[in-house]
């Protein structure tokens, strides 16, 4: 039985999330894990959008949270 790490069940959610935000100009990459926070840099596109963090609270961080309850809080690095 293979048991997956924290890190790798969030950069599993990041990799099915990279291909949306990609289609607009963006990207997010993992940067790492701080007890129940995860940190994440946006890229391209999302790094200078107004909207970023609605982006990144509303969608990447709720999608994160709904499919892993042990993670907190998403946040940008």
């Amino acid at each position: 039985m293979f048991i997956m790490t924290l890190e790798e069940k969030v950069k599993q959610v990041i990799t099915e999330l990279r291909p949306q935000l990609m289609m607009d100009g963006g990207d997010v990459e993992f940067m790492g894990i701080e007890g129940s926070k995860v940190k994440v840099r946006l890229r391209g596109a999302c790094a200078s959008c107004p909207v970023s963090q609605i982006t990144l609270k509303q969608w990447i961080e709720k999608t994160i949270k709904e499919r892993i309850p042990e993670v907190g809080e998403v946040v940008s690095v």
